[in-house]
């Protein structure tokens, strides 16, 4: 038996890229009808996105997808500054004094904001964005194992509620059969005293009666009946093979409300049996929503 796979997933890895940088890579996954990715990358990250797009895009094939990657950095004092830089900064600032013979000293707080000054905005830039990436690249594939495992395992639960309604939907249909012979009989017989009351004893006896059994097999459920178990077997065979099946699965119960539908027109008015059947057709189409609103989470 092949595995079905719900929309509906979630999963989260941490990481370090260095002692100074950690990430969070989070993955959120629901219904949807194609395969849509939602990213929320930091700024600078570009690179690490369009990878994630490619990996995300060969691993899945339906579903809304959220994609969150979260940087932390540790705020340590030695993260550094570049003294030759700061001490010709500070050196420049009280020649210029000198010469202009001002009384006044550098701010260092005006100094720290000058280009280059603090290594974090300008040093190992480029490197640390390619640590990044390849850390989170790491990741990501057992990210992707761990969402579809969820995934799997929803796809499982909706699996078996799938087959449950099947078969119960089976028995409505079954229950039908049994009792189509009799409402033929049934609205047959009905027919015939309409007619022969409404003609008052005029009338063609041979030719009332094959008008009569001509309106009975219009109104026959037969083929109705016929098509649902097709349509039911076809149904129990794709989530027996797996794999995205959720398209298809909905287009057959689209044909299973026709066909109840059908039912319901031809067996609407016909007393005893008939109303068995009505009930029955109801039945039918509650299991088919039923399905359809489960189906709807499947890839």
């Amino acid at each position: 038996m092949s595995q079905v796979f719900s929309m509906t997933g979630f999963a989260r890895v941490t990481g370090r890229v260095s002692e100074a940088m950690g990430f969070t890579l989070s993955l959120k996954s629901v219904n949807h009808r194609f395969l849509d990715l939602h990213m929320r990358i930091p700024s600078g990250a570009e690179t690490v996105e369009m990878q994630l797009r490619r990996i995300l895009k060969e691993k899945l094939r339906r579903g809304h997808v959220e994609v969150t990657l979260n940087i932390e950095r540790s705020q340590k004092a030695d993260a550094g500054y570049d003294h030759a830089l700061v001490a010709a900064y500070v050196e420049a600032f009280r020649a210029a004094a000198a010469e202009h013979h001002l009384n006044a000293e550098p701010d260092l707080n005006s100094v720290f904001r000058l280009p280059g000054v603090l290594m974090a905005e300008t040093r190992g830039c480029d490197e640390e964005m390619q640590a990044l990436e390849e850390a989170v690249l790491r990741e990501t594939e057992g990210l992707v194992a761990a969402l579809n495992s969820m995934r799997a395992q929803e796809g499982a639960l909706l699996a078996d509620e799938l087959r449950a309604g099947m078969q119960r939907l089976r028995g409505l249909v079954d229950e039908a059969a049994l009792m189509r012979e009799k409402v033929q009989e049934a609205y047959f017989e009905r027919l015939t005293q309409r007619m022969k009351t409404m003609l008052d004893g005029g009338f063609d006896a041979d030719r009332i009666l094959q008008e009569a059994a001509l309106v009975a097999e219009r109104s026959d459920v037969e083929e109705e009946v016929a098509r649902l178990r097709t349509h039911i077997d076809h149904f129990t065979g794709l989530l027996e093979q797996g794999g995205e099946v959720g398209k298809k699965l909905d287009f057959l119960l689209q044909e299973m409300n026709r066909e109840a539908n059908t039912l319901l027109s031809k067996t609407s008015g016909v007393a005893g049996n008939g109303t068995r059947i009505t009930e029955a057709g109801l039945g039918m189409k509650s299991e088919i929503e039923k399905a359809r609103e489960q189906v709807q989470n499947l890839e």
